[in-house]
């Protein structure tokens, strides 16, 4: 591995928007809310995670409803990336939205708890193990991938208003 690297939080399937944003904190701000993210699966999930580091699940990540906070709390939390089999569509748009990457992997549930991987960015993005195991991940549309670098939807056209195109500069494939 020779690029960044991230700690991975290993979590099951189906986790749901209300595991992710807690329905009984959703009154307050998204400091509040992120800082119960995941604490009926993970209690000490918040207090814990560090920036860069990354969520692999199961299938059906972020299904349920359609609150945004749901990416949000991860996004507050400086999760990375979350890396998945499949997700709800709802929460796949809502985090790009709100600068989530998220990685489709039909291999992320091989990945360990607290392993140390590498996200690398080509046509096919690739998740990179110590242990020199690949997965592939499924392409990620541009716009998309522009979309999470920028810091989320609003940033991306704020910088585009101000004369800056699309961040190309790691996935390589842009014309």
């Amino acid at each position: 591995m020779s690029g960044t690297t991230h700690r991975v939080w290993k979590l099951g399937q189906d986790i749901d928007t209300d595991l992710l944003a807690p329905g009984y904190v959703m009154k307050h701000g998204i400091d509040v809310i992120a800082s119960h993210c995941l604490e009926s699966v993970r209690p000490e999930f918040a207090a814990a995670v560090r920036p860069g580091d990354v969520v692999a699940a199961g299938p059906g990540f972020g299904i349920g409803s359609s609150r945004e906070q749901a990416a949000a709390a991860l996004v507050r939390l400086g999760v990375a990336a979350v890396i998945a089999p499949s997700y709800g569509g709802l929460f796949f748009r809502n985090a790009f939205n709100v600068g989530l990457m998220l990685l489709t992997c039909p291999q992320a549930e091989s990945l360990d708890e607290a392993a140390q991987i590498e996200i690398r960015f080509h046509e096919t993005p690739q998740v990179a193990t110590r242990d020199g195991r690949v997965l592939e991940c499924e392409a990620i549309p541009d716009f998309l991938v522009d979309m999470a670098r920028s810091g989320g939807l609003l940033n991306q056209l704020r910088r585009r208003l101000a004369g800056n195109g699309p961040d190309t500069s790691s996935t390589g494939h842009r014309s």
